[in-house]
């Protein structure tokens, strides 16, 4: 199975990922390439900014409704 196929279905499944957690689940390194790819692909993935209380913003890929 690609990363794609298991980004692709982790969203599928109506949950939120984020570029940590898909290193952790799926040891993917550049979410946001694999996004653009499935994006570029006909699916209708949205991207939420997120802060994560240090000052840092982060994206959150979901697909959108």
């Amino acid at each position: 199975m690609t990363q794609n196929s298991k980004v692709l279905a982790h969203l599928q499944t109506g949950r939120s990922l984020s570029p940590l957690k898909a290193l952790g689940l799926y040891g993917c390194f550049r979410l946001a390439a694999r996004i653009g790819e499935l994006r570029a692909a006909g699916h209708p993935i949205e991207t939420v900014i997120k802060a994560d209380g240090t000052g840092r913003n982060y994206a959150q890929y979901q697909l959108a409704v």
